[in-house]
C-alpha cells in the first residue's frame, strides 16, 4: 500500500513538474516609452539585425490628430525614437509593421477624421514605406473611405488583410462587414472574399501556416462578443470557423516554425479588470496562459519569435499613464 502511495505521488509530482516546465515564463517586462500623453496600440518587427516597435501617440483613446512614432533598438534593452509620422487633421490610429515583398518595411494604419470632437466623421486606411526604419514616405491612402484595413501579412510575395467596414456605427441592429484582400505592392488591393463573420466583426489578424493554410482572429463586439477562429486553403475564398470561447480585444496571433500559435490580446475581466494576455491558440480555441502586468487601458500586443523567447511590445496604464511595455516570456513547451 505504501509503495501505491509513493509511486502515485512521484507520478503527481511529476506531472506538476511537467506542466510547469511547459507553462510560459516571464523573464523581464520593461516600460520602453511614455514621452506622449497617451501611448497605444502597438506592434514589434525585427528587420536587419535591429528591433522596431511602433504606435500611436495623442491627447486621449480617442480623437485629436494621433501621429505614429517608430522606436528602434540593436539589443532590445536602450530604445531610441527613429521616425514621427502625421497627417494633418488625421488621427493614426493602430499601425502595424511588416517587411514588404521588396525587402522594406511597411506600416498601415487607420486614418480616421473627428474635427474636434471625440465622433467618428470619416476613415480610410494609410500606408507608408522605408529602406531602414528612419526615413519613411508620406501616408498614402488605399481602399475606400469607410475602409480599416487594421493589420497586413505578407506571404509568398503577396500581402493579405482584413478591412472592417461600418455600415452605420450607431445603429444598434446594424452588422459590420469584414472582407480580405490581397496586393503584390500594398497599393493597390484586390476583393478576396467577403468573410461570413456576425457580430459585429473587426480587428482582424490572419497568419499563415506552414502548408499555406490561412488562419484568422476575429474580434467582434456583438452577440456573446467572443472571437472568431477561423481557416482556409488557397486561394482563400472558403473558410472555416469556430467560436474562440474568449472575447479578444486588440487579437494577435503568430505561427512557430512548427505550427504552434501563440496569440494575446486584452482578456475581459468584471468590473473592467481588463489584463493583456498571452496563450496558446489552435483552430478550435484560444486558452490564455500568462497575463502581463497591466490594467484599465491596455492590450494590443505585438509578438516576435526570437531564439526560442516571445518579445512582446503592448501598452498599459497599470502605472497611471498609458506607457507602452516590452515584455520578453520563455516558453519551454514549444520549443
Amino acid at each position: 500500500m505504501r509503495y501505491r502511495l509513493s509511486v502515485l505521488a512521484i507520478w503527481l509530482f511529476m506531472s506538476l513538474w511537467s506542466a510547469r516546465a511547459e507553462s510560459p515564463r516571464l523573464v523581464s517586462v520593461r516600460k520602453i516609452w511614455d514621452q506622449g500623453q497617451h501611448n497605444a496600440f502597438t506592434d514589434l518587427i525585427r528587420f536587419r539585425g535591429e528591433w522596431f516597435a511602433t504606435f500611436r501617440e495623442s491627447g486621449d483613446h480617442v480623437g485629436g490628430d494621433g501621429k505614429v512614432r517608430v522606436l528602434r533598438s540593436k539589443d532590445g534593452d536602450r530604445w531610441e525614437s527613429a521616425a514621427l509620422l502625421k497627417e494633418e487633421g488625421i488621427d493614426l490610429r493602430d499601425p502595424k509593421l511588416s517587411v514588404a515583398a521588396r525587402g522594406g518595411l511597411m506600416i498601415v494604419a487607420g486614418g480616421s477624421v473627428y474635427q474636434g470632437t471625440k465622433v467618428l466623421k470619416g476613415r480610410q486606411p494609410r500606408v507608408s514605406f522605408s529602406d531602414d526604419g528612419v526615413q519613411w514616405t508620406p501616408m498614402r491612402r488605399i481602399l475606400g473611405e469607410g475602409d480599416w484595413l487594421w493589420r497586413v501579412t505578407w506571404h509568398k510575395g503577396k500581402a493579405y488583410g482584413v478591412s472592417y467596414t461600418l455600415n452605420s456605427p450607431d445603429a444598434a441592429n446594424e452588422d459590420w462587414n469584414v472582407t480580405l484582400y490581397e496586393s503584390s505592392d500594398g497599393l493597390k488591393w484586390t476583393l478576396v472574399t467577403r468573410l461570413q463573420v456576425p457580430g459585429r466583426p473587426n480587428e482582424t489578424t490572419l497568419p499563415f501556416l506552414p502548408n499555406d493554410d490561412c488562419v484568422a482572429l476575429v474580434r467582434r463586439e456583438a452577440g456573446d462578443k467572443h472571437a472568431w477562429i477561423g481557416s482556409s486553403k488557397p486561394p482563400y475564398e472558403e473558410w472555416s470557423w469556430k467560436p474562440s470561447g474568449l472575447q479578444v480585444g486588440g487579437p494577435n496571433f503568430i505561427v512557430l516554425a512548427n505550427g504552434s500559435m501563440i496569440a494575446g490580446g486584452r482578456l475581459y475581466g468584471p468590473d473592467r479588470n481588463n489584463k493583456t494576455a498571452v496563450g496558446r491558440m489552435t483552430l478550435t480555441d484560444y486558452k490564455p496562459e500568462l497575463t502581463l502586468p497591466s490594467s484599465g487601458d491596455n492590450s494590443y500586443p505585438g509578438f516576435v519569435w526570437e531564439n526560442g523567447t516571445l518579445w512582446v511590445s503592448y501598452y498599459s496604464s497599470h502605472e497611471g499613464k498609458t506607457s507602452i511595455y516590452l515584455a520578453r516570456i520563455l516558453w519551454p513547451g514549444l520549443l
